[in-house]
């Protein structure tokens, strides 16, 4: 299995926010990838939700 094809500065970010080893990433499958990115989209997305104030009529 070849590393992904991701620049530098995306393959460290993406390490960060997934909480992975650098090196782990570069050699995760693109589909496990792909799946862990949209979890931390959707927790993202559902922390967005939580924080803004819902509006009183």
């Amino acid at each position: 299995m070849r590393p992904l094809q991701i620049s530098p500065d995306t393959a460290v970010k993406l390490a960060e926010a997934l909480n992975v080893p650098l090196e782990r990433l570069m050699h995760m499958p693109q589909h496990i990838l792909l799946q862990k990115m949209m979890e931390l989209a959707k927790e993202k997305q559902e922390d967005a939700k939580d924080t803004t104030p819902d509006k009183q009529d």
